[in-house]
């Protein structure tokens, strides 16, 4: 509801506040960066990894991989075979567009998806303990592969050297000092962490672009940093009413400043702001849009059927129980979108990207009673 409301806004406002609008929406990216950095620190610190034993996670990420590949590469040919005129099919440009934004199917949410499983009282079970691991896998795969899809758009400049050896050195860091540090991580602390961490992404980005201008300022997107973050930390839970309350509005936040960042749907609003490929497609009527929606759901859901494939010694009916609960999509999938805004992507392509993921996330409360009922229904046998 909230993305939602975040979308009509998104087009009303423009037209209400004229010019000053583009203050207004300056100061919703800078929000929008600030809950991205909390949702992925609270992701970062649900990262458990027992480092003795490694070997069954190696099977896990590759799942979790394959899992995050398949939605992916569907809706990309999709994006490409049916939406683009058939002379722009081998288009890179196209291509590299729509990897990137189609990249939104990838990552499973982890943060509703374990609230609802837990709250049906499967934190026990087989299939809680796998998806919580699978989830986190194909969260921290998507924000890799950012990475190459980021140079795929701008090129192998220096300033992506840079940014390798970041992630490079963050990774490291990362795996050397999991669950370290004990420090405070209450809501109000992850909130002061996740705006020093953006802050800082912002201050990379302002100062390489005074020092040797726009062309060569260096983008270092948040996600990452946030997660390492959060995989350093020592993780307490905290079970507040509070802490969830908090937790949960700055989520609702996130969702709705995602909406309100969407160019312009109607007229050529989309074509005026976003100068990519993707966005020089004409835009079809509502019900033609409705019908692209309703397939692209439909592929990113298939593509989340992988691990059925695998897991041979646990049942069909958990192997379902725990493809269906990779069926949620939310906060990650939103971040993907957020930095294809960035590259001028634009355009049917997006608006259908957006909505897929709110008809993915009113679908949620299905899927996580879907998959209780074959979780019960297997336990009962």
């Amino acid at each position: 509801m909230m993305l939602m409301l975040g979308l009509i806004l998104s087009q009303w406002l423009p037209m209400e506040m004229g010019e000053s609008y583009g203050t207004l929406r300056e100061v919703v990216m800078l929000l929008l960066g600030i809950c991205l950095a909390f949702i992925m620190i609270n992701v970062g610190r649900e990262f458990e990894v027992d480092r003795s034993n490694l070997k069954p996670y190696a099977v896990d990420y590759l799942v979790a991989m394959a899992s995050a590949a398949a939605p992916w590469l569907l809706i990309a040919a999709y994006y490409i075979f049916v939406l683009l005129p058939m002379e722009q099919w081998d288009n890179g440009e196209a291509w590299r567009e729509t990897l990137l934004l189609s990249r939104f199917a990838a990552p499973t949410s982890a943060g509703i998806l374990f609230a609802m499983l837990a709250a049906l009282g499967l934190q026990k079970s087989w299939i809680y303990r796998k998806i919580q691991v699978l989830a986190i896998f194909d969260d921290l795969d998507t924000i890799l592969l950012m990475i190459p899809l980021q140079v795929a758009m701008i090129g192998m400049r220096w300033q992506m050297g840079v940014i390798l050896l970041v992630v490079v050195a963050l990774l490291v860091f990362g795996w050397r000092k999991m669950s370290s540090f004990d420090i405070r991580q209450d809501w109000k602390a992850v909130l002061l962490y996740a705006i020093i961490v953006y802050g800082a992404t912002i201050a990379v980005y302002h100062g390489s672009k005074h020092l040797w201008g726009i062309d060569s300022a260096i983008h270092l997107e948040v996600l990452l940093p946030a997660f390492v973050l959060g995989m350093v930390i020592k993780n307490r839970h905290i079970d507040t009413p509070q802490q969830e309350r908090a937790t949960t509005t700055i989520s609702l936040l996130f969702m709705l400043f995602v909406g309100m960042s969407m160019p312009a749907i109607v007229s050529k609003g989309v074509g005026a702001s976003y100068a990519g490929v993707m966005s020089t497609i004409e835009m079809p009527s509502w019900g033609v849009i409705a019908l692209h929606v309703l397939v692209v759901s439909i592929l990113s859901n298939v593509g989340k059927l992988v691990p059925m494939l695998f897991y041979h010694n646990h049942s069909l009916r958990e192997r379902l129980a725990l493809s269906i609960g990779m069926f949620t999509r939310g906060e990650v999938g939103a971040g993907v979108i957020f930095i294809a805004l960035g590259y001028n992507i634009g355009g049917p392509v997006l608006l259908i990207s957006v909505l897929t993921l709110v008809l993915n996330l009113i679908l949620t409360i299905g899927f996580v009673v879907v998959v209780k009922r074959l979780a019960l229904k297997e336990y009962d046998h």
